[in-house]
């Protein structure tokens, strides 16, 4: 039973990770909190029946080596088909960097394991703690890389409001203490009703127990839904103000400029400046907003007064314009940067066509800086844009008809402790939230989604609407409850029409979400404050307790 149980973890834990990345997005744009709890569920089965701690870092590893793989797969996309790396490398790529992820999963494993002994919902709690550090580890650590946390998968599931309050690793945390709850709950039974063929560690199961397990499940689902309850009941108010507000007219610009020739000179390069150009001269929305590296080339190296022509519109009358392009010199660096434009007088600091600029600070590794040691692997490929310089982590915003749009640029707005370093100051604070983008890098397929889901977290976390223009997709808006007000069919040539209300124009505290407020001030430290204090107790309690387990 022993030779069994280990060939059906490591036969069914890569179908679970698969399952789970599956969960954060389907390929039809939706997201499966459910499914992604129950994956979880499955693989906390194995975990806990794991017989040594080698064994539980193994399949901690294993389940998170496939999982990552399966969430960031389309990264072959931009190593292969526009890094010219040969198709195995390109694989390995992807496999090696989700198995140095999944490493930090493996060390989380083997602490749960090492630390258990306690009952239920005291396991329940210490996975999700363990879980956590995993993820704020992955997030943080090396310049950070928390695409596909787990609590991605949540933006329409009953766990969404919890986002408000503790952010998406808090939602996460609570999604893995569900999953260890519900897997608990199975071996609780199968425990009573088979005893000796289930894995000795939690044996035995008397009746009592087995009740608690689920009795402290439905205590935790009961507590999530009656909040979600409360929470919502409490957001009439605010959202019978925004209606009455009157609205920013959008433009929001898709070029579905080709990536292979993008920065061609002679086609990719004179169709952006052809398109976006027709654009920016012909749209009467009050707000314009073209994507990351809309303009594909410096400011110097444009045909001559082409940027004083396609801004002239903007620089009167009733309209701005925020577009992405590079920025910089040889001397000073160079940035990936937005530009905006608006009348004089209008939050403008001369009357220069250029009165705002924002620098992305946080940076994608290999696609616009080589981490160090790593230059052997970027010289394999042919990408551009590898050297750019960092912005400030908070830059001020761009004031428009009312509003304080706050742009991030590209893969920023995973980050959701520093978009909220902008909300420190509640009168400076953003009213919208902006993010542009280009992932053409990657493809047509689950990385547009994961990536609108993403921006869906953020706003849940900061109750502010954002708006997305991007390449190739998902252009779109999205309102401050986190819901996709309107959306351009993707890798499709678009113009998103449409219009926003921002949140937060009286600059009061009270408009400031409880996340917000905290991770302005400390960032996620309070959240690794309570896993590791969590873990610690755990630990520190189960050596004063009678052992639930025959054997270590």
């Amino acid at each position: 039973m022993i030779r069994l149980e280990r060939w059906a973890a490591t036969l069914c834990l890569p179908l679970l990770g698969l399952l789970q990345a599956w969960a954060l997005a389907d390929g039809q744009g939706r997201a499966h909190g459910g499914v992604q709890i129950l994956a979880l569920a499955g693989f906390f089965l194995f975990l806990d029946g794991a017989r040594s701690l080698r064994q539980a870092a193994w399949r901690g590893w294993w389940f998170a080596t496939w999982w990552l793989s399966g969430v960031c797969w389309w990264l072959f996309i931009s190593m292969h088909v526009y890094g010219g790396l040969p198709a195995p490398l390109a694989v390995a790529g992807v496999v090696a960097l989700a198995a140095a992820l999944a490493l930090y999963y493996g060390v989380a494993a083997s602490l749960y394991w090492w630390t258990r002994g306690l009952g239920f919902m005291a396991s329940a709690l210490l996975f999700a703690a363990c879980w956590t550090l995993a993820e704020l580890a992955r997030g943080q650590w090396l310049t950070g890389f928390p695409w596909g946390a787990i609590g991605y998968a949540h933006v329409d599931s009953p766990l969404a409001w919890l986002a408000r309050w503790a952010g998406v690793y808090g939602v996460g945390a609570i999604a893995a203490a569900l999953a260890a709850l519900l897997a608990l709950c199975v071996v609780a039974v199968l425990g009573y009703i088979f005893g000796r063929f289930i894995s000795a560690a939690r044996l035995p199961v008397t009746a009592p127990r087995m009740v608690s397990a689920y009795a402290w499940l439905a205590v935790l689902l009961v507590a999530i839904l009656a909040g979600g309850h409360w929470q919502r009941a409490q957001f009439g108010e605010v959202d019978a103000q925004l209606a009455a507000r009157k609205p920013v007219t959008l433009a929001l610009l898709q070029g579905n400029i080709p990536i292979a020739e993008k920065f061609d000179p002679g086609t990719g390069v004179l169709d952006s400046l052809r398109w976006y150009g027709e654009q920016f001269t012909q749209r009467k929305e009050a707000l314009v907003i073209a994507p990351e590296t809309a303009i594909p080339v410096l400011p110097q190296d444009l045909p001559p007064r082409y940027l004083e022509i396609v801004t002239a519109p903007y620089r009167s009358g009733d309209q701005a314009l925020l577009t992405g392009l590079p920025l910089g010199d040889t001397e000073r660096g160079y940035t990936n940067s937005v530009l905006g434009v608006r009348p004089a007088g209008a939050g403008a600091t001369d009357s220069s066509p250029v009165d705002y600029v924002y620098s992305k600070s946080h940076l994608v590794p290999f696609g616009e800086f080589v981490p160090p040691l790593f230059q052997w692997f970027n010289d394999m490929m042919d990408i551009p844009l590898d050297s750019f310089r960092r912005g400030a982590v908070v830059q001020p915003s761009f004031a428009w008809q009312g509003e304080r749009f706050a742009p991030n640029i590209c893969y920023e707005d995973l980050f959701g402790e520093e978009l909220a370093r902008r909300f420190s100051d509640p009168q400076q604070a953003p009213t919208v939230l902006v993010n542009f983008s280009n992932i053409g890098w990657f493809g047509d397929g689950a990385v547009i989604d994961q990536h609108l889901h993403i921006s869906r977290m953020r706003t849940l976390e900061l109750e502010r609407p954002m708006v997305r223009a991007t390449n190739t997709g998902a252009t779109a808006i999205i309102d401050h409850r986190g819901r996709v007000v309107a959306k351009a069919p993707r890798a499709s040539v678009a113009v998103l029409s449409g219009a926003v209300v921002g949140n937060g124009h009286d600059g009061s505290a009270s408009s400031i979400t409880p996340y917000a407020h905290w991770a302005s001030r400390l960032g996620l430290l309070p959240l690794w404050a309570l896993a590791l204090l969590t873990v610690a107790s755990c630990a520190v309690v189960g050596t004063r307790l009678p052992r639930m387990y025959h054997s270590r």
